[in-house]
């Protein structure tokens, strides 16, 4: 590896400290100095306040348990996300996309098994949310640690966005990391077009051998300095708009253990339980609604818990940069693309896309087939995830909306989407049919089986079929399985 001496990260916010941390923790060693420039002048986004369970990995990776961070960041504990009014079909009104355990083996392979036996016209139960202990711990509100012998329980997070930025923040300066609050007034290059420095509007020149762009949207290094484009994603995803809400937890009740995603009029409805709060939000497409109404709608949703509360209007730049890594670039974060929050995998691919970089440096990341295979790779992470959020769409069966029918109708999606759901739809191998496409897929068998099998993407003529387990036969099963976990309330102040 040739090192670079000194790192300049542009902006802050969760991207810039999680990879600041990041950097630090791997090449502190080495003696490389890490710098991260933020701006008072610009405020971070912080949409999503959710994470799929890789989160987990990357405080493991920096030795900070869980006791550790989540009391400053309001968290609370994640068993999977719940969907309710996406489809229409009875059974399948709602479903839970949960996190995958080794207790679910037996009754997981039945799903299977009964999804295969629907798709092929046979009446077998086959809503996921009947079959998993996630969607169960989440049911009774239980926290997903499990204090038995045996394996253990997958899972991820809910925080304060803010909070967990701060958070971050405090640990990398521990590590060593240089914090400078100011703003960029002009960006230097080196004759053969490498960035060479930036110039601070307080006047500090901040010189290195490598930058990473984390200034958000604006894509201030990776689209207004190198020309890199943005491929937007407006073809396959629709959504450009989100309203944030908060309102207070239900005095007395237990806190959930699921983000809820409801399908509204023009969009969908997030809630996610923190310790301190509710975080709400509607996503939706400026195309079939405006603002003033989707505010208007998403109060409703809410009801009098919003009564009062402030709203926060968002605009997403939803689709990636055409490379992620030019020259002595690297984007992370929004500057390098974003996918509407619905799967919550905005860390993921933030962490994805530092530790992956990290070891394409250390290989010589600085050849140019280094950063060729860098930029496939992660093109290849986001078009996956963007394709299994479009599957969502696609899958709906409302119509009560212009929105809901275009979205279904829609017939800008990838080859990869399309084949996977004609394969479903046609009785096929649809194991064959995933293997087929391998890690490009991001998403693994389960959470295919539990979106298609969870909307209800079945014949409509079923005839009797005998099956070994029904839905209610396993509730029964997984409820008493359930019973050796705690409530979620409870586990969060150490009970």
């Amino acid at each position: 590896m040739t090192a670079p001496k000194h790192i300049a990260i542009i902006g802050g916010g969760t991207a810039g400290w999680m990879t600041a941390n990041l950097l630090r923790h791997r090449w502190a060693r080495l003696g490389i100095d890490v710098t991260l420039i933020e701006s008072a002048e610009i405020g971070t986004v912080g949409v999503g306040e959710g994470s799929t369970p890789y989160l987990r990995r990357f405080f493991a990776t920096l030795g900070l348990a869980e006791r550790d961070w989540m009391p400053a960041c309001d968290a609370t504990y994640k068993c999977g996300i719940r969907f309710p009014g996406w489809s229409r079909v009875a059974g399948y009104e709602s479903y839970v996309h949960p996190f995958f355990n080794e207790a679910d083996r037996e009754l997981g392979n039945q799903f299977f098994t009964n999804a295969c036996l629907r798709r092929r016209g046979q009446a077998a139960d086959a809503n996921p949310q009947d079959f998993f202990l996630a969607a169960e711990l989440a049911r009774q509100r239980r926290a997903p640690l499990y204090a038995g012998e045996g394996p253990g329980t997958d899972y991820a997070y809910h925080f304060d966005a803010g909070r967990l930025g701060a958070f971050l923040r405090g640990h990398a300066l521990g590590l060593g990391v240089r914090h400078i609050v100011d703003t960029v007034a002009r960006v230097e290059r080196h004759e053969g077009g490498d960035i060479a420095a930036v110039q601070l509007k307080g006047g500090t020149r901040i010189a290195a051998e490598l930058f990473v762009d984390c200034s958000g949207f604006k894509g201030l290094l990776i689209n207004e300095t190198l020309g890199q484009a943005f491929l937007p994603y407006r073809d396959n995803l629709f959504n450009d708009r989100a309203i944030a809400i908060p309102t207070a937890l239900v005095e007395g009740e237990d806190l959930p253990s699921e983000t809820v995603s409801t399908a509204l009029r023009h969009g969908w409805a997030w809630q996610i339980p923190l310790t301190t709060r509710y975080g709400n939000g509607y996503v939706y497409s400026s195309d079939f609604i405006g603002d003033d109404e989707a505010e208007r709608e998403l109060r409703a949703h809410l009801g009098a818990a919003a009564e009062g509360a402030s709203a926060r209007r968002l605009r997403m730049r939803v689709g990636r940069a055409d490379k992620h890594w030019s020259r002595n670039c690297v984007a992370v974060g929004l500057s390098q693309g974003f996918i509407e929050p619905l799967e919550a995998t905005a860390l993921m691919l933030i962490q994805f896309s530092v530790e992956g970089f990290i070891d394409a440096l250390e290989g010589n990341g600085f050849e140019p087939g280094r950063r060729d295979a860098y930029n496939r790779r992660v093109n290849e992470m986001f078009e996956g995830v963007r394709d299994y959020v479009v599957a969502h769409y696609q899958l709906n069966t409302r119509s009560d909306t212009d929105y809901w029918r275009a979205n279904r109708a829609n017939r800008h999606i990838s080859d990869r989407l399309a084949s996977l759901l004609d394969v479903w739809d046609g009785g096929g191998d649809f194991e064959a049919e995933l293997e087929r496409h391998g890690s490009a897929l991001m998403y693994l068998r389960p959470s295919w089986y539990a979106l298609l099998a969870g909307m209800g993407r079945f014949p409509a003529e079923l005839r009797p079929a005998p099956q070994s387990v029904t839905a209610s036969q396993a509730r029964a099963r997984l409820h008493q399985m359930a019973r050796a976990f705690s409530s979620h309330r409870s586990q969060l102040m150490g009970g």
